[in-house]
């Protein structure tokens, strides 16, 4: 019987040998580090502050909800896109009209600007003359404009109107009123034209297109020129020049009469008329003016005076349609470089033979 289990106590024995010959071959299991715990997320930078929550501002949309029939919820959420800009209450607080005559005037009447509008006038001349037709209102005249408001559409404004308006109507104290009566007129604009007021971009103080109209200019003067409603004054230059033409005429442009002639106040009279007061061309010539004697003495006028480089002054006077142009820019500045350069591409068309002086 011993015998009988010897070879299977010899198997176990060497069975147990083998494995613990081959223990060392045997890998432990990785020891896995642990992860890091994840750095803290930066936090999110907050969204700059909207208007909306100003308490003027609730005033103001409170005020439009009940005189325009706004809905609150959709004034708070316009109001609360628009951001302070503080570019635009820099640009407004040097505005060019500032400037005296010989730096102003030089920045519109230039040799760029009247050979662009050569070729602007050529280009829309049949629109020009039908306008022109209608209006009153010399195609010269709706060229310049188009030339000093924005280099014929080229120069149109980058900023955001909704900023514009909102910055300058709650931030520029100055000029409060009048700017909180232009985003109430704007945000009635984009209601009846069915326009996205964050979409609309012009100048600094929220005029728009080519023609540069403020939105109640827009509202008020704006036509479709071409038939088709709304008015387009960023892409359309039927609605363009029609406008421009439109406003004019609706200002009292007189079709046959002057803009300007030149004056001389002399030096002996120690206090010349004041500038811009308005009066006639028999009082200004009994204080010591002198001009043409082709005006009759109840011609409506005002006396301009322009400085010039050499600290003198260069007078005119604006006659009514001088007084028109001043109501689409108050700037004598304005009015005297529209006159200007309408004359000189009037006489540059002339020269090439493209039609005769107006």
């Amino acid at each position: 019987m011993r015998r009988a289990c010897a070879p299977a106590t010899f198997m176990l024995l060497a069975a147990g040998a083998l494995l613990a010959g081959c223990a060392h071959l045997v890998k432990p299991p990785p020891v896995v580090a642990p992860h890091p715990a994840p750095a803290p997320a930066a936090p999110t930078p907050a969204a700059p502050a909207g208007y909306a929550a100003r308490a003027d501002v609730q005033a103001f949309i409170a005020k439009l909800v009940q005189r325009d029939g706004f809905e609150r919820a959709w004034l708070e959420k316009t109001l609360d896109a628009a951001q302070k800009n503080d570019k635009i209450l820099a640009a407004i607080a040097k505005p060019y009209e500032a400037k005296p005559w010989y730096q102003y005037q030089p920045l519109f009447v230039n040799d760029p600007r009247i050979k662009a509008g050569v070729e602007f006038w050529n280009a829309h001349a049949a629109l020009l003359d039908q306008a022109q037709t209608q209006y009153g209102v010399p195609a010269a005249i709706v060229v310049a404009i188009l030339g000093v408001e924005s280099f014929y559409g080229r120069q149109k404004g980058g900023y955001s109107v909704l900023d514009a308006l909102a910055t300058l109507a709650f931030d520029y104290p100055a000029r409060a009123s009048f700017f909180q009566y232009e985003l109430e007129q704007y945000l009635l604009m984009c209601r009846a034209g069915h326009l996205d007021p964050l979409s609309l971009s012009g100048s600094y103080a929220g005029a728009m297109g080519a023609p540069q109209f403020m939105p109640d200019s827009y509202r008020r003067y704006a036509v479709a020129f071409d038939g088709r409603d709304p008015p387009d004054i960023w892409n359309d230059w039927a609605d363009i020049i029609g406008s421009v033409a439109n406003y004019l005429h609706l200002q009292g442009w007189q079709p046959q009469g002057l803009v300007a002639v030149p004056a001389a106040v002399p030096s002996v009279i120690a206090e010349p008329p004041a500038a811009l007061a308005p009066s006639t061309v028999g009082a200004l010539r009994a204080a010591g003016v002198i001009t043409s004697t082709g005006l009759a003495d109840d011609t409506p006028a005002m006396l301009v005076a322009l400085q010039l480089e050499d600290n003198s002054m260069q007078y005119w006077l604006g006659l009514d349609n001088f007084r028109a142009i001043l109501q689409y820019n108050r700037s004598p500045l304005y009015a005297m470089a529209v006159y200007d350069l309408a004359t000189r591409i009037s006489q540059a068309r002339a020269l090439a033979g493209q039609g005769a002086l107006p």
